[in-house]
Order: C-alpha cells, then sequence, then structure tokens
C-alpha cells in the first residue's frame, strides 16, 4: 500500500500508527508457528480512532487484526492487515457492581489483574488461563479461554454477560440477553443501532428456525457433554437458547462472540459475571503414576470427588524443569521419576475438610490400583505446584537444536469418559510416524495439551506438521470431541472445520461471517475461508540455520541463532509490576512489545535469519529493540525457555560496534576500573572534578550522562590498598573455620571500599582466614556495553589466576552480586574449551557473601549468639543478577542471624540503575519510571528506623537519588548487628 496513504492515516488517529520495519516484524508472530508482516501497527486512543481505521479498511480493501497480548497459539493475531492493539490504551476497569455480581472492563484488562482488583470486595472471575498474568479480558473472550479451573468455572463464554462494540459498518452497539420478545423486535429493526445490526439478528434467526438446520447442527457439533468446544462459531449454543428452544435460557449474541477471534465485531466493552471468592483452603494431590494411561484413569477416580481442578504433568515435562533455574526449586512434591503426575486441586472452607477428601480420594485410588505416591501439598507451596505446571508450555521449547514440540494438535477435547480410549489411539497414530508426544494440563475436563516433537526447518516436519494435524482431526471426529478446546481455530485448525462439523454447517459459518462483515474487514482467514494450516510458517520446509562467529560459545543453546529460537512467543515478559517478578523491567514502565523479552528474541531471529547484510547483526531495528534492555537477567530464570537477552544483547552489540563504530562514552563505560585506577592515584582530585558542578556537567554532557545524576566517586583508599596494609599493621587470629577468598570487585575496591572492609572485618572476626587473591576486574562493565572480547580476555586471566586458589576449602566471595555471579554465568561460556574445567571449578565454588554466611550458619560455623538482641526490622531490595541466578533466601537466612531482626522483601523487580543505564541521558526517564514502579514509593512509606538493604551497588545509588534515603549492604546490616 502506498505509505502516503497510511501517513495520512496516523495524521487523522488521535492514537498511533506505526508501517515501520521494526514494528511490523514485532507484530509479525504471536505463541503460535505462524508469522505473517502486517501492514502497519495501530494503537488506537478512543472509539473514535476504531471507527477512522475500521472506515480506513473499508475504502482501502484492506484488514484489521484485534490483538491483546498475543499470546495465541493458533495464529489468531498474524495477518497482512492492520494490528490493532489496545492492550495499553482501552485497560480500564470501568464499574462495579456488587450486589448484582458484575463487572465492566475494557478488553486490554489483564485477568489476574482484574482479580486484584475484585479481591477486597470479596469476589472474583473464575475462567484461568495458564497465561493468566498477562492474558487480557478482550483476548480471553477472543478465544473463550478457560484453564485449569474450568471444571468449575467453565469458560469465558459462560461468564460474558454483554458487550459493546463497533460493528463492520462502524455502527456502535451492545449485545446482552434478549427475551423471545425483545429478539423479534430486534429483528424487526426496534433498537439496533445500524441496518446491519438488524440484518445480523435476520440472518440467525433464519438461519437457526429451520429444522433441517436444527437437526443438522445437533448431529454433527461436538457432543453436549464436551465441556470445551470452540469449533467454529458457537451456533450449536444459540440454538438451545429461547426463542429456539423452549424453556431454555434466553437469546444472546455473546454466546457467538465469544469464540469469535475477532471476526466478527471489535470489542471496547464487556460484561462480566462475578463470583464469592473461592474456598480459601486449598490442598493439592499430587497423583504420581508409572504411566499416562494410569494417570488418565485416576482422573475418573477424582472427578467423582468434585475438584476444583485435576492438571496433568507427564514425564518429559517433569525432565525439563530439572533443568530450569527458576523450576528447580518447585519439584520438592516430586518422588522418583513418574510417568505422570496428576494434580487433584481440593478446595475447602477448612483445613480438615481438605484431608478427609484428600484421604477419601487415596483410598479410591489404591483401591483401584491406581498411583504410587500420594504426596498432599497445602499453603505456600501450593503455589509451586501450579508454577510447576504452568511452565510446561515454555519449557517444552527449551529443547537445544531445531526440532521442537509444536502446537499443531495440543488443544483437542473430548467427553472426559472417553479421554483413556481417546489418548490411547492419538499416541498410537503418533508412534506410526514414528513420533512421540508431550503430554500435559487439564485432564479434569477431557482435554491435554499434545506436543509432538518436530523439526519445522525441514520438508519432512512440514509434512508431518499437516499429516498429524489431519490425522487427529479425523479421530477427534469420532469420538464426538472439539479441535480446540480454548485455544480457538484460528488459521491453525480452520481448515479443517468442514471436517469437524459437516459441510452444511460450515456453510452456516460463512453466512455468519459474510452477514456480520461483508466486505471481510476483521481478521480475515480465521475460523472461514482459512489458508492452508501448513502455510506463512515461521519456519519454512528446507530452511537452514545460519551459524555465526561469536565471542560467546552458546555451547548449550548450539548457537546465537538457535538462543533466539527458544523465545515461543508465550509473552510471560509481559508482566506488570503488579504481578510481580524482574522481566522484563523496561516493559513495565513503557508497555510497549519493543521492550519485552518476546520483542527483542524475535527481532534478533528475524535478522540473523533473513537479513541480506555480511554482517547480519548490522541493522539498526535489532538497536532499536534492544536499547532499553537493562541486562536485568531477569529473563533467564523467569522466562519459561531461559531466554538470556542480556546474553544476546552482549553479543549483538559487539557485532553492531564492529559494523558502526563503539562510542565515547561505551569505551569509557567499559573502561571504568582504568579510569578509577588512575583517579585513585589522587582521588580528592578526582572527587572534586566529579563533584564540582562546572567540570562534573561538562563530563556529564560529554558522555551524554543524565545532569540529574550525580557521578560516583571514589573512596581514600582502595580496598586492596586497605587490605595489605590491614595485614602488615594486625596480628590476625589464627582462624578456626578455614580459608575464604575475597573477590575485590572493580566496584567494591574503588567506590565502596568501606563496605569491602566491613565484609573482611566481619568475616575475620567470625573466625575465617581472609585471603585476596590476585585477579582482574570482573569484567561486568565491558559485559553491559557489549565490549564482548574485552570480556573474553579478561575471564581468561581471572580463569588461570582463579584456578588453583579456588575450591571447596577455598571458597571465593562476591560483595557485588553482579560481579561475583559473572564467574559462575557468563565465564562458563566465554572461555575457550581447555579452561572450561577450570571455569566450571571456580564456579561451583564461587558464593555471593549472603549466601556464604547462611550455608556456614546451617554447618553451625556461625551462630546467632554472635548478634545482638535488638529488634530491627529491614526492608530488602534483592538484586536482579541475585534473584536470577541465585536467590533472596539465603539473603534472608543471614539477616535474621540476629534473633531479632525481621525482613520484608520489597517486591521491586529492578530498581531501574543497572549500572550505567541510569546514568545515560536519554535513558534517565524510563531508569526513573521503572524505579517508581514500586521501589521508590515504598522506600518513601517506610519509616526511618526502618532499615533498607540494597546489595547492589546500582540499586543503593538508584534508591538515594530516587527517594534521598540511604540503603545499605546487606553485610553492612550484619556488620553492625555483630557484637563486638
Amino acid at each position: 500500500m502506498n505509505t502516503e496513504l497510511l501517513q495520512k492515516l496516523a495524521g487523522e488517529l488521535e492514537g498511533e500508527l506505526h508501517f515501520d520495519t521494526t514494528m511490523r516484524t514485532l507484530y509479525a508472530t504471536d505463541a503460535s508457528a505462524y508469522r505473517e508482516m502486517p501492514l502497519a501497527v495501530a494503537f488506537p486512543k478512543n472509539i473514535a480512532d476504531i471507527k477512522k481505521l475500521i472506515a480506513f479498511a473499508r475504502r482501502q480493501k484492506t484488514s484489521l487484526i484485534p490483538r491483546t497480548a498475543g499470546t495465541s497459539l493458533a495464529g489468531q493475531v498474524v495477518g497482512n492487515g492492520i494490528v490493532v492493539d489496545v492492550s495499553r490504551t482501552f485497560t480500564q476497569i470501568l464499574e462495579l457492581n456488587k450486589e448484582e455480581g458484575w463487572v465492566r472492563v475494557q478488553p486490554g484488562v489483564i485477568r489476574d489483574e482484574l482479580n486484584f482488583f475484585l479481591k477486597p470486595h470479596g469476589l472474583y472471575f473464575g475462567p484461568e488461563t495458564s497465561t493468566a498474568n498477562r492474558a487480557m479480558i478482550g483476548g480471553m473472550v477472543g478465544n473463550n479461554s478457560c484453564g485449569s479451573n474450568s471444571v468449575v468455572y467453565r469458560s469465558t463464554r459462560e461468564h460474558v454477560l454483554s458487550v459493546k462494540a463497533i460493528l463492520s459498518d462502524g455502527s456502535e452497539t451492545e449485545f446482552a440477553s434478549l427475551s423471545p420478545a425483545e429478539f423479534e423486535a430486534k429483528c424487526q429493526g426496534e433498537g439496533t443501532a445500524s441496518d446491519l445490526e438488524t440484518r445480523v439478528y435476520q440472518a440467525v434467526k433464519a438461519m437457526l428456525s429451520h429444522p433441517e438446520t436444527q437437526t443438522e447442527i445437533r448431529k454433527e457439533f461436538p457432543k453436549k457433554t464436551v465441556e470445551r468446544r470452540n469449533t467454529g462459531y458457537a451456533v450449536d449454543l444459540l440454538l438451545e437458547t429461547n426463542p429456539f428452544t423452549t424453556g431454555s435460557e434466553d437469546f444472546n449474541f455473546c454466546k457467538l462472540i465469544a469464540g469469535s477471534e475477532g471476526t466478527l465485531a471489535i470489542l471496547t466493552e464487556i460484561k462480566l459475571n462475578v463470583v464469592p471468592l473461592p474456598p480459601k483452603e486449598i490442598g493439592l494431590l499430587c497423583v504420581h503414576t508409572n504411566t499416562i494411561d494410569e494417570s488418565l484413569r485416576a482422573n475418573l477416580v477424582a472427578l467423582k470427588h468434585h475438584p476444583s481442578a485435576c492438571e496433568l504433568m507427564d514425564h518429559y515435562v517433569l525432565e525439563c524443569t530439572k533443568a530450569n533455574i527458576e523450576q528447580r526449586q518447585n519439584r520438592f512434591f516430586v518422588q522418583g521419576d513418574p510417568g505422570a503426575i496428576l494434580v487433584v486441586e481440593i478446595a475447602k472452607h477448612i483445613p480438615a475438610e481438605v484431608q478427609e477428601t484428600a484421604a477419601a480420594l487415596i483410598a479410591d485410588l489404591k483401591a483401584a490400583g491406581l498411583g504410587y505416591h500420594y504426596p498432599l501439598v497445602t499453603g505456600p507451596d501450593t503455589k509451586k505446584v501450579w508454577t510447576l505446571r504452568k511452565a510446561g508450555l515454555g519449557l517444552l521449547s527449551n529443547i537445544p537444536g531445531d526440532a521442537k514440540p509444536v502446537a499443531v494438535i495440543e488443544d483437542t477435547a473430548v467427553d472426559v469418559n472417553d479421554l483413556p480410549d481417546f489418548i490411547q489411539e492419538f499416541n498410537l497414530i503418533l508412534k506410526q510416524q514414528d513420533l512421540y508426544c508431550v503430554h500435559y494440563a487439564h485432564a479434569g475436563s477431557g482435554e491435554l495439551h499434545l506436543r509432538p516433537i518436530i523439526n519445522l526447518k525441514t520438508v519432512e516436519g512440514n509434512r508431518l506438521f499437516r499429516t498429524i494435524a489431519e490425522e487427529i482431526a479425523r479421530l477427534v471426529k469420532k469420538y464426538g470431541g472439539s479441535l480446540s478446546g480454548e485455544h480457538g481455530d484460528g488459521r491453525l485448525r480452520g481448515e479443517f472445520i468442514p471436517w469437524m462439523i459437516g459441510e452444511k454447517n460450515y456453510r452456516l459459518l460463512e453466512d455468519i461471517k459474510r452477514t456480520w462483515d461483508p466486505d471481510n474487514i476483521f481478521n480475515p482467514g480465521k475460523i472461514v475461508k482459512t489458508p492452508a494450516m501448513d502455510t506463512n510458517l515461521r519456519y519454512q520446509p528446507g530452511q537452514e540455520t545460519p551459524e555465526f562467529d561469536t565471542v560467546f560459545k552458546f555451547r548449550n543453546e548450539q548457537g546465537i541463532l538457535r538462543a533466539a529460537e527458544l523465545c515461543n512467543g508465550s509473552g510471560d515478559c509481559r508482566k506488570t509490576q503488579l504481578t510481580g517478578g524482574t522481566m522484563c523491567p523496561s516493559y513495565m514502565a513503557t508497555r510497549h512489545e519493543k521492550d519485552t523479552t518476546r520483542g527483542r528474541a524475535n527481532m534478533l531471529r528475524e535478522f540473523l535469519t533473513n537479513s541480506p547484510k555480511a554482517n547480519r547483526f548490522d541493522h539498526q531495528e535489532i538497536m532499536d529493540t534492544m536499547d532499553l534492555c537493562l541486562s536485568c537477567k531477569g529473563c533467564k530464570s523467569e522466562c519459561p525457555s531461559n531466554v538470556d537477552v542480556a546474553k544476546l544483547k552482549a553479543e549483538f552489540l559487539q557485532h553492531y560496534y564492529d559494523a558502526n563504530g563503539i562510542s565515547l562514552r561505551t569505551r569509557m563505560v567499559g573502561n571504568y576500573t582504568k579510569a578509577y585506577q588512575l583517579g585513585s592515584v589522587a582521588p580528592g582530585i578526582f572527587n572534586f572534578f566529579a563533584t564540582n558542578n562546572l567540570t562534573s556537567n561538562i563530563t556529564k554532557k560529554v558522555l551524554s550522562f543524565a545532569p540529574q545524576r550525580p557521578l560516583p566517586t571514589l573512596q581514600k583508599t582502595t580496598l586492596r590498598s586497605w587490605f595489605k596494609k590491614h595485614r602488615q599493621q594486625n596480628n590476625v587470629p589464627a582462624p578456626a573455620k578455614g580459608v575464604v577468598n575475597i573477590f575485590c570487585d572493580e566496584f567494591t575496591d574503588f567506590n565502596d571500599t568501606d563496605i569491602g572492609i566491613k565484609a573482611v572485618l566481619l568475616l575475620e572476626k567470625l573466625g575465617y582466614d581472609v585471603r585476596l587473591p590476585k585477579h582482574y576486574e570482573s569484567g561486568r562493565t565491558f559485559l553491559s556495553k557489549g565490549l564482548m572480547r574485552d570480556a573474553k580476555k579478561l575471564a581468561q586471566r581471572n580463569v588461570a589466576l582463579l584456578k588453583d586458589a579456588v575450591n571447596a576449602d577455598a571458597p571465593l566471595i562476591g560483595i557485588e552480586p553482579s560481579a561475583i555471579l559473572t564467574l559462575r554465568d557468563e565465564y562458563l561460556d566465554l572461555v575457550e574449551d581447555e579452561q572450561l574445567s577450570a571455569a566450571k571449578q571456580i564456579a561451583a565454588n564461587s558464593w555471593l557473601i549472603d549466601e556464604f554466611i547462611a550455608m556456614e550458619r546451617f554447618k553451625g560455623n556461625i551462630s546467632p549468639e554472635a548478634f545482638t538482641q535488638e529488634k530491627r526490622h529491614i526492608k530488602l531490595h534483592g538484586h536482579c543478577h541475585q534473584k536470577a541466578l541465585s536467590t533472596l533466601v539465603h539473603t534472608q537466612k543471614m539477616l535474621t542471624l540476629p534473633a531479632n531482626y525481621s525482613i520484608d522483601i520489597i517486591p521491586s523487580g529492578c530498581c531501574g540503575m543497572a549500572g550505567s543505564f541510569g546514568y545515560e541521558a536519554e535513558h534517565y526517564e524510563v531508569s526513573m519510571q521503572i524505579g517508581e514502579l514500586v521501589l521508590f514509593p515504598t522506600v518513601r512509606k517506610t519509616p526511618e528506623d526502618v532499615i533498607i538493604a540494597a546489595p547492589g551497588t546500582s540499586c543503593r545509588h538508584q534508591i538515594k537519588d530516587g527517594t534521598g534515603r540511604k540503603a545499605l549492604h546487606t553485610l553492612e546490616v550484619l556488620w553492625d548487628a555483630l557484637i563486638k
């Protein structure tokens, strides 16, 4: 299309319209196997903007693709028209009526955040997806989403009372429940918003009043006992309403709109039924079985006890969680290597009822010879079990190489009593194709998510993609099931709808689409007239994976491109500060897709795969998406696929510099240690120039640093200099508890020397022989700025220097988390093969000081009696790298060595500083926005007598700059509590 037309449209909108390569590439994919470049991406500000977009689409014969979080698994939001993203603008909770039990929301409201709002009122929106912390109500209506608790709450459709919508002619209307008389009045044009709305009512009346049509629908649509059914438009459910079925519930077009995937109208408001909060007492009976079949038969027994959920995890899902940093701790209830675990949720009002129900269920299972281990998980640990189950979707993609679990047949639903036999035949079909499948999810609802491992980059893989889809579609039809249970038809299953409901019924669906959307502008190619399911795939048959000469080895991922391809689009990185976590801090501040882990991985994958340049990294589009990455490492643990964007960004920057040069600021930040080493010769003079308004402002201007930020200053001495004098001047008593090596990182050495001194004195007082081995700086500043070759040299030198000094009897203890954790993380992928064994040894014996002290406390080497009995309360902000690569549990254990110290962890994610990021002028505003999400408000509200603790040097500076409060390093807190 002529870009002048798009530019003109952009000028007419109050919101935004983007048609640059970056934005179009970001929106070319969702969480499915599909990829298609859209014409443009719109962010309408209001209803008027949506009407202008509709008018434009009709004039220019293009299409509109409604989108919220973009986590669809069947390609629902992939297309070549204008993507209409309402996730940033239509986000208001408009009205709550507690007495009548409903809430009115805009489509961009996140499901979990809606429930945060409802909870104080004792209310709850029931349907829950595995993506509930980022899935939005508009998308849930579009897909008719449900989730693990659908045995109680069913699907979204059952909770939609009314919607306000804009039809394809631009008219605004509302669809709600209608009595037979009201329905007939609509058919006569009374109270309709336009002739189009009248025709919509007339058409459905003509269709569903015909006896032959009624018979055909009841014969061919999925069994009524299949609760989860999203096959085509829900005309079977409309048929079961008054006036078509006497004595049934009143007619409501919302039943049709739910599950219509944005193909009939664009929703602007949704009125939802809400229910009382579920029972507070939850128990998860985790039934360990030897086989999938055994677990499915156990499921039938469990359903007799009226659970609130029955969820399945198979052997493959459980194996994946063993290697995931975040999920390993959630496997606490797993015994042995079960073939499957059926998680049965029991929700009651008192604990005794949970125990009684669990005991009765266990007795029935044992009597039936089902299961071998039956742990009942209660309290906070239940969250760990569900986190493990929900992580399955992303973890399954974390398989090295090009073969991945593919979402092609994963959404089949049958009558729950048919499920064991259905799955048995299902697996037989896969075996005939020499495939195996991962089984997980909603056994209690007759649906398992089943993903065969297929390499879509090969011709054979593409053939299997289609073959398996066809064969399973026939099997589902045999059992009277639904090809889609909750994820929708999209472009994946639309081709098979005629098989599932018959040609006559399929023509009804086409008539519905034609009536509602005569110009075919709303999300075409979904549900009806769908392109072949094996077209417009993200990976093409015969596609080669190019190899790149990188500084990081990417050993585990088999190259940088495959490291980016680990992202499957699940959108976990679209979490907000309300749902917690660290990933992704810049997205939490901006709410832009380009600032997600997914957006960055997608952009890198796109150009490394398709770029015509000799240096495929040399693209401004990649730089645009990487720009606001804080290298916080949150994605390395919180992304289910462990996509490490900090690592990808560092490698990308090096190759981008190769083509475009390195800026003065980048060189200066990377060579931070050299600059401060030079300044330490005369720290007074250095500090004068750093703090004097004239000279500091000149420095900031030259380096493009934010004028609002004070520059870091030097201490009067370095830690190494102090330590040398300390050992010369003091008779250190013979240690009773062994040797510890302090990692003298560049930040502690020059800027936080007093903290380093306290660390040495603390460890000596506690009875350790403290040493400062010879080594170079950590290389963290080089890594953060993408100066990879410099970082590699340092890693190799440090491994050579430390390999003989560091072992289990003489561990390496770090004060600054980002520095010491570099040895546990990046070093292992920077060194050459001949140094890998030594690097692993160092990594295995390198600890944060918090970790070391917590472990020594556990061994009995450090006693609470050494510390004050005074009462103090601490608010802790954890370092991002510590949360990603370790845990704050050790810090809690360390800070509660004083018997009367208590601690609260601030749920703050990233502080927003992230090394030099917060100093850089163009990033300052975002840096402070991130701080304002949770951290700054919490610190401001904290009484002065409460200690603010933060182990990261950048975090402490950010807290000082943003709130005026001084935060202490965690070891400073412990030093102050030590009885001297």
